[in-house]
């Protein structure tokens, strides 16, 4: 059986480090077809806008997609076309895993095996209602939380942890200070909680879980916040493990999913083949596991850890002298 996603290649080292995902993808015989749609500046200059329709189709179609990075140009257009997308297919829940590898520059090599649970459709992140007086002397901004956004994202961490095996969540706010807003999520959240006993709940305010990731990590399990919140705390724990470069990422709705590599498009090493592929590869390994094949999730992701552990041809970011399709090979060939 096949299914079809759409692929989004994305702007700068985006091309590159897809067609390094779709080699080991293809070697895995995962059954997957490919239906290619453009977005970012790719799509500016070939169709004169950022995100076509024959793009937001695509995905309504296929309803799964991957995709590298974009640029959004500053001055025009969406603030992001990833937060474009997210409110086009309200893909509420962001699924960020940090996890450990080895033969990283990492400040934790191993013990570090957390997933972050980010709302990702409203809250301060959204950006409404921003206002500024004429004078330039005040800004102001609108956050805005609701029951149904708070329910739906904490019963997602709660649901994955039941369907994963893991055994606690932490629950991020500041409703201490934001005693109606973070107060609400907290509420909330605190409902849900009742309702999976099995599953140990602690809460920890903001300020206190970045610390307390920094010095021991290995505490955390699943982490689910607010989407502010969940945006700073899930780089934080890319930092913990070797950084953006092995961080994927999962926006997932109720029509659609599209899976990510989370950093930016590195322009300045663009065309270059110094990319590291690891975190699209492991998105890929989350798209995996969405549609119904873990078992092969797991192959990824053992094979990526088996490449690293062996240094073969790793890209230059893991202290390599591979390049992209190098490293893709070598991952490919113990998949």
């Amino acid at each position: 059986m096949t299914q079809t996603i759409t692929v989004i290649r994305g702007d700068g080292i985006g091309p590159e480090i897809m067609d390094a995902t779709l080699h080991v993808l293809d070697a895995m015989d995962v059954g997957l077809r490919y239906e290619e749609a453009d977005a970012g500046l790719v799509a500016l200059e070939k169709h004169g806008e950022l995100l076509p329709q024959a793009t937001m189709d695509s995905i309504r179609r296929n309803r799964i997609a991957l995709k590298s990075p974009l640029t959004t140009p500053v001055g025009e257009g969406f603030s992001s076309i990833n937060v474009e997308l997210r409110k086009r297919f309200d893909l509420y829940a962001n699924v960020r895993p940090a996890k450990s590898f080895p033969n990283t520059k990492s400040r934790f090599p191993t013990g570090v095996d957390l997933i972050t649970v980010r709302e990702n459709t409203e809250g301060a992140y959204i950006g409404e209602g921003q206002s500024i007086t004429e004078d330039g002397e005040t800004a102001t901004l609108m956050q805005k939380i609701t029951r149904k956004g708070s329910e739906r994202i904490v019963r997602y961490a709660f649901d994955l942890a039941r369907n994963t095996g893991r055994k606690k969540i932490t629950v991020v706010h500041k409703a201490n200070i934001l005693k109606t807003t973070s107060g609400l999520f907290l509420k909330v959240a605190r409902e849900v909680a009742a309702q999976y006993p099995e599953i140990e709940c602690n809460e920890m305010i903001v300020d206190n879980t970045c610390m307390q990731l920094v010095m021991r990590p290995e505490q955390f399990d699943v982490i689910v916040t607010t989407n502010l919140f969940g945006d700073i705390i899930s780089d934080l724990c890319a930092g913990l493990v070797g950084g953006l470069g092995l961080a994927p990422g999962a926006n997932i709705g109720k029509d659609a999913a599209i899976f990510e590599a989370v950093h930016g498009t590195a322009p300045d090493i663009a065309g270059q083949g110094k990319a590291n592929p690891c975190a699209l590869l492991l998105g890929a390994a989350q798209m995996l596991d969405h549609i119904g094949q873990p078992d092969k999730a797991g192959r990824l992701r053992a094979a990526i850890v088996a490449t690293l552990e062996a240094k073969d041809s790793l890209t230059p970011d893991l202290g390599g002298s591979g390049n992209t399709m190098s490293f893709a090979k070598a991952i490919a060939s113990r998949v």
